[in-house]
């Protein structure tokens, strides 16, 4: 029998202590562990036959950062159907990346967070993880990743916030690609206190992208599940009704919505890869009213200021090759600064692009990377003119941010 053992790990993003035991027969062998009041500062346990203390996974990537900034969540979508969605941290007073967190704040929770994480946000005391194939919003507190509670949403996919309540995107239908496919998609109106969905409010097909401006909820319909039968068009939603009011015609297979601060809603379309590639369009939200388009391959796409910082992935059915883009768009002249903000060659390291954001304290740009789509990916970190900082191993498909601040 092996002696007794006293292991301590300090999570400064959680504070508390964290003692956990792992079995070393299998690398795949599920976490035992225990959380204990942040006021322990030591415990001691026994230790079984072929058990061995091992420390979660932490990889310093770099100095420590002041400000108003704690740090950043960073969700990874896992492959679909793996259950592998994960969560990590960057903790900005260690520069200390801190790889999936969720399983370590809860070893209580069966499959953990889930299959294909597909949208990540913070309103009030609490983050929200949209897990689209397990049908669910994970609700965590946003200092501790701790669950709080479950909402659950058929094939949801985005998630935004207003006045106290949670506007989920969902398919409604089940994940399919059906060029005959019929069921239309909803925004559920959720009340972030008690995880119930109130209401629920008609859009068009497979609707991904959503914004709030004003009293007007705006909704990408993607149509994505029907190709090449895509939708091409943008829900508008009253607000306090919870009724859609019109829809926008734009262009096919749209994806993500971001309003800037001058009245102007961004959205990203897909295209279709034959003869429509993807493309960067605007509706003025005064008037409702499509505005025009950039020749911007837009995957996604991040506001900080006036500029938006876009990644853009595509491939050719015809020749099946890959491209990829990381362009500024200037929002208040609509037009395009550059197609590679990237220096010294660093846009030969990616494989995928996969993830977007910008520190809105120093201007670093944060990309993220897929890779195969299988194997855990990449966090890269540019400083704002594009000078590779550091670079770190994530979880697999590494997709979708949220900033914690103090």
């Amino acid at each position: 029998m092996k002696t007794d053992a006293i292991c301590i790990i300090s999570f400064h993003f959680f504070q508390e202590t964290v003692l956990f035991n792992r079995s070393k027969i299998r690398y795949m062998t599920k976490l035992r562990f225990l959380l204990l009041p942040a006021f322990l500062s030591i415990c001691a346990i026994s230790c079984r036959d072929e058990e061995e203390i091992h420390q979660p996974v932490v990889t310093h990537v770099t100095q420590q950062e002041e400000g108003n900034i704690l740090g950043f969540y960073l969700l990874n979508e896992g492959n679909m159907g793996a259950n592998k969605a994960t969560l990590d941290f960057l903790d900005f007073s260690t520069g200390n990346f801190h790889h999936n967190i969720f399983a370590y704040a809860n070893p209580n929770v069966p499959k953990e967070l889930g299959d294909v994480g597909n949208d990540l946000a913070i309103y009030g005391s609490k983050m929200y993880a949209v897990i689209n194939a397990s049908n669910k919003v994970e609700v965590m507190n946003k200092r501790t990743a701790r669950r709080l509670g479950q909402i659950n949403i058929p094939n949801c996919r985005y998630i935004k916030f207003h006045d106290g309540y949670a506007y989920i995107v969902s398919y409604a239908g089940p994940i399919e690609i059906n060029p005959d496919y019929t069921q239309r998609g909803y925004v559920a109106k959720v009340d972030t206190t008690t995880f119930e969905v109130v209401a629920t409010c008609l859009v068009g097909l497979q609707p991904d992208g959503i914004e709030i401006v004003g009293n007007k909820i705006y909704v990408a319909n993607s149509g994505g599940y029907m190709f090449p039968n895509y939708e091409n068009t943008v829900s508008v939603i009253d607000i306090e009704a919870f009724k859609e009011i019109y829809r926008i015609e734009t262009a096919i297979n749209l994806h993500r919505l971001q309003a800037d601060s001058h009245g102007i809603l961004w959205l990203s379309s897909r295209g279709d890869n034959h003869g429509i590639p993807p493309a960067l369009h605007w509706i003025d939200t005064e008037t409702d009213t499509y505005g025009g388009m950039l020749e911007a391959p837009v995957s996604g796409m991040t506001l900080d200021g006036d500029w938006l910082y876009f990644y853009g992935t595509a491939v050719s059915n015809n020749t099946l090759e890959w491209t990829s883009t990381f362009g500024i768009v200037d929002v208040v002249k609509k037009e395009v600064v550059t197609l590679n903000f990237l220096a010294d060659g660093a846009e030969k390291e990616f494989i995928r692009p996969y993830g977007i954001m910008v520190n809105p304290q120093n201007k670093d740009i944060y990309l993220t990377d897929a890779a195969n789509f299988v194997l855990p990916g990449m966090l890269f970190c540019f400083d704002r003119h594009g000078k590779k900082k550091w670079h770190v191993r994530t979880g697999d498909i590494p997709a979708h941010f949220a900033i914690l601040y103090k």
